[in-house]
Protein backbone atom coordinates (compact mmCIF):
# COMPACT_ATOMS: atom_id res chain seq x y z
CA UNK A 1 0.00 0.00 0.00
CA UNK A 2 1.53 3.36 -1.05
CA UNK A 3 1.83 6.23 2.10
CA UNK A 4 1.47 9.64 1.96
CA UNK A 5 4.23 11.55 4.38
CA UNK A 6 2.69 14.63 5.82
CA UNK A 7 3.70 16.42 9.48
CA UNK A 8 5.48 13.46 9.92
CA UNK A 9 2.71 10.32 9.35
CA UNK A 10 2.39 8.21 7.05
CA UNK A 11 -0.85 8.18 5.73
CA UNK A 12 -1.75 4.70 3.19
CA UNK A 13 -3.48 6.37 0.07
CA UNK A 14 -6.65 4.30 0.66
CA UNK A 15 -8.81 4.03 3.18
CA UNK A 16 -11.90 2.66 4.85
CA UNK A 17 -14.74 5.27 5.15
CA UNK A 18 -17.48 4.34 8.07
CA UNK A 19 -19.93 6.86 7.66
CA UNK A 20 -23.51 6.00 8.25
CA UNK A 21 -22.46 2.49 9.54
CA UNK A 22 -23.21 1.70 13.17
CA UNK A 23 -22.91 -1.06 15.47
CA UNK A 24 -22.24 -4.27 14.59
CA UNK A 25 -22.76 -3.39 10.60
CA UNK A 26 -19.70 -1.21 11.28
CA UNK A 27 -17.53 -3.46 13.52
CA UNK A 28 -17.82 -6.55 10.85
CA UNK A 29 -16.88 -3.81 8.22
CA UNK A 30 -13.30 -2.66 10.06
CA UNK A 31 -12.84 -5.91 11.09
CA UNK A 32 -13.16 -7.11 7.38
CA UNK A 33 -10.89 -4.32 5.75
CA UNK A 34 -8.05 -4.95 7.86
CA UNK A 35 -8.72 -8.75 7.45
CA UNK A 36 -7.91 -7.54 3.72
CA UNK A 37 -5.31 -5.13 4.82
CA UNK A 38 -6.38 -1.94 5.24
CA UNK A 39 -4.44 0.03 7.78
CA UNK A 40 -6.31 2.98 7.19
CA UNK A 41 -9.69 3.92 8.99
CA UNK A 42 -11.56 6.87 9.03
CA UNK A 43 -14.34 7.89 11.33
CA UNK A 44 -16.23 10.78 13.21
CA UNK A 45 -17.52 11.49 16.84
CA UNK A 46 -20.47 12.62 14.57
CA UNK A 47 -21.15 9.34 12.79
CA UNK A 48 -21.81 7.54 16.65
CA UNK A 49 -19.51 4.66 15.62
CA UNK A 50 -16.49 5.02 17.27
CA UNK A 51 -16.92 2.26 19.68
CA UNK A 52 -17.75 -0.45 16.87
CA UNK A 53 -14.63 1.02 15.17
CA UNK A 54 -12.52 0.61 18.78
CA UNK A 55 -14.30 -2.83 19.11
CA UNK A 56 -12.70 -3.78 15.90
CA UNK A 57 -9.64 -2.72 16.12
CA UNK A 58 -9.04 -4.20 19.50
CA UNK A 59 -10.06 -7.57 18.54
CA UNK A 60 -7.46 -7.80 15.10
CA UNK A 61 -4.61 -8.27 16.65
CA UNK A 62 -2.85 -5.53 14.60
CA UNK A 63 0.11 -3.64 16.19
CA UNK A 64 -1.14 -0.56 16.61
CA UNK A 65 1.89 1.37 15.13
CA UNK A 66 0.69 -0.75 11.78
CA UNK A 67 -2.70 1.38 11.84
CA UNK A 68 -3.77 4.67 10.97
CA UNK A 69 -6.73 5.93 12.53
CA UNK A 70 -8.80 9.47 11.90
CA UNK A 71 -11.19 11.13 13.56
CA UNK A 72 -12.87 14.68 14.13
CA UNK A 73 -14.74 16.92 16.27
CA UNK A 74 -17.84 17.81 15.25
CA UNK A 75 -19.11 21.72 14.78
CA UNK A 76 -20.37 22.22 17.87
CA UNK A 77 -17.53 21.21 19.83
CA UNK A 78 -15.32 23.96 18.72
CA UNK A 79 -14.73 25.99 21.69
CA UNK A 80 -10.77 25.00 23.80
CA UNK A 81 -12.65 23.00 26.34
CA UNK A 82 -15.49 21.56 23.69
CA UNK A 83 -12.40 20.13 22.04
CA UNK A 84 -10.61 18.36 25.01
CA UNK A 85 -13.98 16.85 26.31
CA UNK A 86 -14.82 15.42 22.65
CA UNK A 87 -11.61 14.20 22.01
CA UNK A 88 -11.64 12.66 25.42
CA UNK A 89 -14.42 10.79 24.58
CA UNK A 90 -13.76 10.16 21.14
CA UNK A 91 -9.96 8.18 22.37
CA UNK A 92 -12.40 6.43 25.11
CA UNK A 93 -14.59 4.93 22.57
CA UNK A 94 -11.75 3.88 20.47
CA UNK A 95 -9.79 2.00 23.25
CA UNK A 96 -7.00 3.98 21.86
CA UNK A 97 -4.23 6.34 24.13
CA UNK A 98 -3.69 8.27 20.67
CA UNK A 99 -4.99 8.74 17.12
CA UNK A 100 -3.01 9.35 14.22
CA UNK A 101 -5.05 12.17 12.63
CA UNK A 102 -7.75 14.52 14.54
CA UNK A 103 -9.76 16.76 12.18
CA UNK A 104 -11.88 19.78 12.49
CA UNK A 105 -14.76 18.00 10.57
CA UNK A 106 -16.68 21.26 9.36
CA UNK A 107 -16.13 24.73 9.46
CA UNK A 108 -18.58 26.70 11.49
CA UNK A 109 -19.77 29.92 10.95
CA UNK A 110 -18.48 31.83 14.79
CA UNK A 111 -15.65 29.25 15.20
CA UNK A 112 -12.39 30.76 16.47
CA UNK A 113 -9.90 29.16 14.38
CA UNK A 114 -6.66 30.20 16.49
CA UNK A 115 -8.14 28.88 19.86
CA UNK A 116 -8.55 26.12 17.93
CA UNK A 117 -5.59 25.15 16.45
CA UNK A 118 -3.46 26.05 19.87
CA UNK A 119 -6.23 23.80 21.38
CA UNK A 120 -5.22 21.05 19.04
CA UNK A 121 -2.07 21.90 18.94
CA UNK A 122 -1.76 21.07 22.66
CA UNK A 123 -3.07 17.20 21.97
CA UNK A 124 -0.26 16.83 19.54
CA UNK A 125 2.07 17.88 21.73
CA UNK A 126 0.93 16.06 24.62
CA UNK A 127 1.17 12.93 21.83
CA UNK A 128 -2.14 12.31 21.93
CA UNK A 129 -2.90 12.92 18.03
CA UNK A 130 0.11 12.37 15.87
CA UNK A 131 -1.49 15.11 13.61
CA UNK A 132 -3.98 17.53 13.51
CA UNK A 133 -5.93 18.79 9.82
CA UNK A 134 -9.15 19.38 8.69
CA UNK A 135 -11.75 19.02 6.40
CA UNK A 136 -14.45 20.41 4.53
CA UNK A 137 -12.44 23.52 4.43
CA UNK A 138 -12.91 25.82 1.69
CA UNK A 139 -10.04 27.95 -0.33
CA UNK A 140 -10.40 30.88 2.18
CA UNK A 141 -10.44 29.13 5.13
CA UNK A 142 -6.98 26.81 4.27
CA UNK A 143 -5.17 30.26 3.40
CA UNK A 144 -6.12 31.81 6.64
CA UNK A 145 -5.22 28.40 8.47
CA UNK A 146 -2.22 27.55 6.73
CA UNK A 147 -1.13 31.54 6.20
CA UNK A 148 -1.89 33.05 8.69
CA UNK A 149 -2.25 30.91 11.32
CA UNK A 150 0.49 28.90 10.26
CA UNK A 151 -1.19 25.59 11.68
CA UNK A 152 0.59 22.75 10.54
CA UNK A 153 -2.31 21.03 8.43
CA UNK A 154 -2.04 17.27 8.07
CA UNK A 155 -4.99 16.71 5.11
CA UNK A 156 -7.84 18.42 4.12
CA UNK A 157 -10.47 16.04 3.97
CA UNK A 158 -13.58 16.50 1.18
CA UNK A 159 -15.77 15.52 -1.02
CA UNK A 160 -14.04 14.53 -4.14
CA UNK A 161 -14.75 12.36 -7.08
CA UNK A 162 -15.03 12.31 -10.90
CA UNK A 163 -18.56 14.18 -10.97
CA UNK A 164 -16.83 16.97 -8.63
CA UNK A 165 -14.38 20.11 -9.82
CA UNK A 166 -11.95 20.29 -6.77
CA UNK A 167 -9.32 22.20 -9.00
CA UNK A 168 -8.59 25.06 -6.50
CA UNK A 169 -8.44 23.51 -3.76
CA UNK A 170 -6.30 20.71 -4.77
CA UNK A 171 -3.97 23.15 -6.76
CA UNK A 172 -3.31 25.21 -3.01
CA UNK A 173 -2.79 22.01 -1.43
CA UNK A 174 -0.23 20.28 -3.82
CA UNK A 175 1.59 23.86 -3.55
CA UNK A 176 1.66 23.79 0.24
CA UNK A 177 2.27 19.87 0.56
CA UNK A 178 -0.96 19.33 1.98
CA UNK A 179 -2.97 15.58 1.10
CA UNK A 180 -6.34 15.78 -0.11
CA UNK A 181 -8.34 13.06 1.67
CA UNK A 182 -10.90 12.38 -0.98
CA UNK A 183 -14.40 11.38 1.07
CA UNK A 184 -17.61 10.16 -1.70
CA UNK A 185 -14.84 8.98 -3.71
CA UNK A 186 -17.14 7.17 -5.75
CA UNK A 187 -19.92 9.73 -5.92
CA UNK A 188 -21.71 8.33 -3.25
CA UNK A 189 -21.89 5.04 -5.94
CA UNK A 190 -23.18 7.13 -9.29
CA UNK A 191 -19.47 6.17 -10.25
CA UNK A 192 -20.87 2.71 -10.90
CA UNK A 193 -23.33 3.62 -13.15
CA UNK A 194 -21.76 6.19 -15.22
CA UNK A 195 -21.49 5.07 -18.92
CA UNK A 196 -18.26 6.64 -19.90
CA UNK A 197 -16.84 4.48 -16.54
CA UNK A 198 -18.53 1.63 -17.68
CA UNK A 199 -16.85 1.47 -21.08
CA UNK A 200 -12.96 2.27 -19.70
CA UNK A 201 -13.57 -0.11 -16.91
CA UNK A 202 -14.25 -2.49 -19.48
CA UNK A 203 -10.98 -1.98 -21.75
CA UNK A 204 -9.36 -2.65 -18.85
CA UNK A 205 -11.54 -5.39 -17.12
CA UNK A 206 -12.34 -3.45 -14.39
CA UNK A 207 -15.37 -2.12 -12.76
CA UNK A 208 -16.37 1.74 -12.74
CA UNK A 209 -15.91 1.95 -9.63
CA UNK A 210 -12.84 1.06 -9.60
CA UNK A 211 -11.66 3.24 -12.57
CA UNK A 212 -12.92 6.18 -10.56
CA UNK A 213 -10.98 4.82 -7.50
CA UNK A 214 -7.62 4.93 -9.69
CA UNK A 215 -8.39 8.36 -11.04
CA UNK A 216 -8.57 9.91 -7.88
CA UNK A 217 -5.30 7.65 -6.78
CA UNK A 218 -3.34 8.35 -9.36
CA UNK A 219 -3.36 12.15 -8.87
CA UNK A 220 -0.26 13.28 -6.19
CA UNK A 221 -0.50 13.91 -2.66
CA UNK A 222 -4.46 12.53 -2.96
CA UNK A 223 -5.49 9.68 -0.84
CA UNK A 224 -9.28 8.34 -0.86
CA UNK A 225 -11.82 7.04 1.93
CA UNK A 226 -14.44 4.64 0.02
CA UNK A 227 -17.12 3.31 2.42
CA UNK A 228 -18.39 -0.21 2.02
CA UNK A 229 -19.56 -2.35 4.25
CA UNK A 230 -19.09 -5.34 2.01
CA UNK A 231 -15.92 -7.48 2.06
CA UNK A 232 -16.21 -7.56 -1.65
CA UNK A 233 -16.56 -4.25 -2.45
CA UNK A 234 -13.06 -3.83 -0.16
CA UNK A 235 -11.46 -5.87 -1.72
CA UNK A 236 -12.29 -4.53 -5.33
CA UNK A 237 -11.32 -1.19 -4.09
CA UNK A 238 -7.66 -2.93 -2.99
CA UNK A 239 -7.79 -3.88 -6.37
CA UNK A 240 -8.36 -0.33 -7.95
CA UNK A 241 -4.57 -0.19 -7.21
CA UNK A 242 -3.57 -2.51 -9.58
CA UNK A 243 -5.12 -0.85 -12.43
CA UNK A 244 -3.24 0.91 -15.37
CA UNK A 245 -5.31 3.93 -16.67
CA UNK A 246 -4.18 5.60 -20.03
CA UNK A 247 -3.98 9.32 -21.54
CA UNK A 248 -7.48 8.42 -23.17
CA UNK A 249 -8.76 7.06 -20.00
CA UNK A 250 -7.82 10.51 -18.62
CA UNK A 251 -9.31 12.70 -21.41
CA UNK A 252 -12.37 10.61 -21.06
CA UNK A 253 -12.66 11.47 -17.79
CA UNK A 254 -11.76 14.89 -17.76
CA UNK A 255 -14.85 15.63 -20.32
CA UNK A 256 -17.15 14.39 -17.35
CA UNK A 257 -19.14 17.46 -16.17
CA UNK A 258 -17.34 18.17 -13.18
CA UNK A 259 -20.33 19.86 -11.51
CA UNK A 260 -21.97 17.66 -9.49
CA UNK A 261 -21.55 17.92 -5.14
CA UNK A 262 -24.08 15.34 -3.02
CA UNK A 263 -22.65 16.49 0.49
CA UNK A 264 -24.27 20.02 1.16
CA UNK A 265 -21.43 21.71 2.75
CA UNK A 266 -23.90 23.65 4.91
CA UNK A 267 -22.35 26.48 7.01
CA UNK A 268 -18.98 26.43 5.59
CA UNK A 269 -18.82 30.35 5.03
CA UNK A 270 -17.95 31.27 1.83
CA UNK A 271 -17.95 28.16 -0.18
CA UNK A 272 -16.57 28.38 -3.39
Amino acid sequence: MEHLRTQGISLPRLGLGTFRMQGDICRAAVESALGLGYRHVDTAEMYGNEDAVGAAIATSGIPRKELHITTKVWHENLAPDAIRRAFDASLNRLRLDHVDLYLVHWPSRNMNLPAIFETLLKLKQEGRTRAIGVANFNLALLKTAVEQIKAPIACNQVEYHVMLDQTKVAKYLAAKSIPLVAYAPLAQGRAASDETLISIGRKHGASAAQVALKWLLDQDSVAAIPKTSRAESQRANLDALKLKLDDKDRKAIAALPKDKRFVNPGFAPGWD
